[in-house]
């Protein structure tokens, strides 16, 4: 990390390396590498895997962006970052006028330099990939590098914001989306108070991701920041239990954004599928994230197994794959349905995994559980699947080998298939319509219900998503209500 404080390096330095690509043509520089902890290291402990970059490494990076006259990866990215503008300033040396832009349109960049899906997004419209075939420009590996630089050097820019207006705003949740509209508000000059169920702030962030990929130093200087912005935030306040729909409009509040997540988790209904040792991945990774299960002397601790199967395919199955490594398993496994090349985790997190030992059982699908004489899971049995023609969402269908299964010993399953909306607003708040599947329904050019008052975003409206299309529904719902109030004035 001392690398990115070496402000005092001599200029020159600087001008050579200028020089140096310059004399290249920038398409030729091949994309750097990520540095990170060797795997047989990492596997033991919690610290963050990725290193991030050095100062020379993201100077190198920053010159093969090509500057496009028309850079399709801003309209790739939820949050329209203005990505040439912010590379440019770390090409020219300006690490903090790079984490300037970056806030401009962003209210966790460090965060989403993390864990964000570039590749499928920003990186995935980048003229490399479209137009030259080749490897993108590692955009998400210089937002993290210049949200880092700004951190460590302690010069923590705030932006800006407007003059108090009086016009009281309240958040449900303090997840991605809810974080990303209280910024946007705020600065508008709303008076915003984020209301959280839990003791932590951070919703997911917090207890749905690991700190080896996500550490929680980070989540808490970037919610700082919206603290010294102006946004208020109450913890261990349940809205639609602790404080009504009622009270928030009695309270002065006149617009409420609901981005309380999908902390529902869903369950296979096969047989054995309720002995001991069997749990939801979110029930398995909020103990250990946010509650220190994975302590001994955790007032909440949870049952290490040695023998641990994850059924599931996503970047959540694979939080969770890897945890149980840390916590000492000697055989981690991932089960999947599919094969690996339909997996919607993160080419990354597979790599990782798959590093640090985890097996994989692709083309797999767990249809029993047996247990022992005490209730404990002991064996699974397995289904043997292969690919059939694609479903609904453009994946190849698993169908089953018929006759073709296999017993699997295990002592601890966790159960990663997708979650569902959190369903206390729905069921508590009036004047609101809910799909089957319990999500909110809203406009979706600017994530307004069907109550005026109220606009929702993130995996309430989703059903499940990624960090950065929450924060993208966040701020378009900001500044839709921010339209709404303004002419309802």
């Amino acid at each position: 990390m001392s690398e990115y404080l070496q402000a005092e390096r001599a200029q020159e330095w600087r001008e050579v390396q200028r020089k140096t690509m310059k004399s290249k043509d920038r398409t030729a520089i091949p994309r750097v590498k990520m540095p990170e902890v060797d795997p047989e290291v990492r596997s033991h402990t919690y610290d963050e895997v990725n290193l991030g970059l050095t100062e020379a490494l993201a100077l190198e990076e920053s010159h093969r962006c090509l500057d496009c006259v028309e850079p399709t990866c801003i309209t790739g990215c939820p949050v329209e970052i203005n990505i040439p503008k912010f590379i440019k300033n770390i090409e020219r040396g300006n690490y903090l006028e790079a984490a300037r832009t970056l806030k401009e349109t962003s209210a966790l960049p460090a965060v989403c330099g993390r864990v964000c899906p570039q590749e499928r997004q920003c990186e995935s419209q980048c003229f490399y990939k479209l137009k030259l075939k080749k490897e993108s420009v590692a955009i998400g590996h210089l937002e993290r590098f210049a949200a880092d630089y700004e951190r460590i050097s302690g010069n923590i820019s705030i932006p800006q914001t407007a003059p108090a207006n009086g016009i009281k705003i309240a958040v449900v949740g303090s997840g991605p989306a809810g974080l990303a509209f209280a910024g946007d508000m705020v600065k508008l000059g709303y008076d915003v108070t984020v209301f959280e169920a839990l003791h932590e702030l951070g919703g997911v962030l917090r207890y749905g991701i690991p700190e080896f990929r996500l550490p929680n130093d980070i989540v808490d200087v970037e919610i700082d920041g919206l603290k010294k912005m102006g946004v208020k935030f109450e913890t261990n306040c349940i809205i639609g239990k602790t404080i009504s729909q009622e009270d928030l409009k009695e309270y002065g509040f006149s617009g409420i954004f609901v981005g309380s997540g999908a902390g529902l988790p869903n369950f296979m209904n096969i047989p054995g599928e309720n002995l001991i040792g069997i749990m939801s991945c979110n029930e398995y990774l909020t103990r250990v994230n946010l509650m220190q299960a994975a302590d001994p002397e955790s007032d909440t601790p949870v049952y290490k197994g040695k023998k641990v199967a994850v059924i599931g395919g996503g970047n959540t199955a694979m939080d969770a794959v890897r945890t149980a490594r840390r916590l000492g398993a000697e055989k981690a496994m991932i089960i999947y349905r599919r094969s690996e090349e339909e997996m919607p985790a993160r080419l990354e997190e597979i790599k990782h995994a798959k590093e640090e030992g985890i097996d994989f059982f692709t083309l797999h699908n767990p249809i029993r559980y047996e247990g022992d004489e005490r209730g404990r899971v002991q064996r699974m049995l397995l289904q043997r699947m292969q690919l059939g023609e694609p479903d609904q969402s453009g994946r190849r269908r698993p169908v089953a080998i018929e006759g073709d299964t296999l017993w699997l010993e295990v002592d601890e399953v966790i159960v990663s298939v997708g979650v569902s909306p959190n369903p206390l607003i729905p069921q508590t708040f009036s004047g609101m319509e809910v799909t089957a599947w319990g999500t909110i329904v809203v406009d979706s050019n600017t994530m307004q219900t069907a109550d005026e008052m109220i606009f929702a975003g993130g995996d309430i409206v989703r059903g499940g998503a990624t960090v950065i299309l929450a924060m993208g529904d966040g701020r378009k719902a900001a500044k839709a209500m921010h339209a709404h109030l303004t002419h309802s004035l």
